[in-house]
C-alpha cells in the first residue's frame, strides 16, 4: 500500500515524468526494497562528511532534472577513495546543466542482475529477471512474468535463467542470497501492483546481489505522461533489450 511520503514523492515528480534516483531509492526503501546507504548532498562538506561516515570508497552520482541518463554525460564516479577525490568529483558534477545536488553512496559487491517492471497495455504489470552487465546485452539472459508474483513464479523465474547457476554458487563460488532476491521480487510486485495506475517502467539496473544482500544500485522510475490517457500503445515492445 502506498504511503503518504511515497505519494509525495511521485506528485513531486509528475511535471518532470521521471523520479530523481534519490527520490526512487527512497520510495523503494519504503517498499522494502534494499537500497546502498546514500546521502543526496548539495555542498562539498556535506559531501565530505557523509562520504566518512558511509566508509570510502563510494559511488557518486550527479543529481539533475536534466539528466535521466548519467553515465552517457559521465555523471557516475566508481570508486571514489580520499576527500581529494570527492572533492573533485563533485566539482565536475556541479558544472552539469541542472545541477541539483550529488548522490554519495556505500560501494557495493556481488552478482549484477537487471530487475524490472513495466505496465503492458495487453497483460498489465509484468516483472522482469535477468543476468545484468553482458548477460542481458548479449544473451538476453531474461525471465518475465505477470504481476503479482507469487513464490512459486519466482523460483520458476530464477531457474528459468540460462546462467542460473551463478546464482546457486558455480565452481566454488558463493551462491547469492536466494531468500533475499525472492523477497525483493515480491516486494516489487506489491510495489507495482499499487503504482500501476501511476507508472510506465521501472528499472533497477543494477541489482546487486551476495550471499547476504541483494541491493538496488541503480533506480529509475518513468511516470505516465497523462494518467488520463493510455500511455502504452498496441504495438509498443513489453521490453527492448538490443
Amino acid at each position: 500500500m502506498l504511503t503518504e511520503n511515497m505519494k509525495r514523492i511521485l506528485s513531486a515528480s509528475q511535471e518532470r515524468g521521471w523520479v530523481l534516483e534519490p527520490d526512487a531509492k527512497r520510495l523503494f526503501s519504503m517498499a522494502g526494497l534494499d537500497v546502498p546507504r546514500f546521502a543526496w548532498v548539495s555542498t562539498e562538506e556535506e559531501a565530505l562528511r557523509s562520504a566518512r561516515a558511509i566508509g570510502y570508497p563510494v559511488v557518486c552520482k550527479v543529481v539533475s532534472p536534466q539528466v535521466i541518463h548519467k553515465s552517457d554525460i559521465g555523471g557516475v564516479a566508481l570508486g571514489v577513495d580520499s576527500d581529494q577525490s570527492l572533492v573533485e568529483t563533485f566539482r565536475r558534477f556541479s558544472k552539469v546543466e541542472g545541477f541539483a545536488g550529488m548522490l554519495v553512496e556505500e560501494t557495493v559487491s556481488g552478482v549484477e542482475l537487471i530487475v524490472g517492471a513495466k505496465i503492458d497495455y495487453q497483460f498489465g504489470p509484468v516483472v522482469l529477471l535477468g543476468i545484468g552487465g553482458t548477460g542481458v546485452e548479449i544473451y538476453r539472459d531474461i525471465a518475465l512474468r505477470m504481476a503479482p508474483l507469487g513464490e512459486s513464479d519466482i523460483e520458476s523465474m530464477i531457474r528459468g535463467l540460462k546462467a542460473h547457476k551463478i546464482l546457486e554458487g558455480y565452481r566454488g563460488a558463493a551462491p547469492v542470497n536466494l531468500e533475499e532476491l525472492t523477497r525483493l521480487l515480491e516486494n516489487l510486485s506489491s510495489l507495482v501492483m499499487d503504482l500501476q495506475e501511476t507508472i510506465e517502467s521501472i528499472d533497477l539496473n543494477p541489482v546487486i546481489s551476495s550471499p547476504t544482500r541483494c541491493v538496488v544500485a541503480d533506480a529509475r522510475i518513468i511516470l505516465r505522461k497523462d494518467q488520463g490517457e493510455e500511455s502504452l500503445r498496441q504495438g509498443d515492445s513489453l521490453w527492448s533489450i538490443s
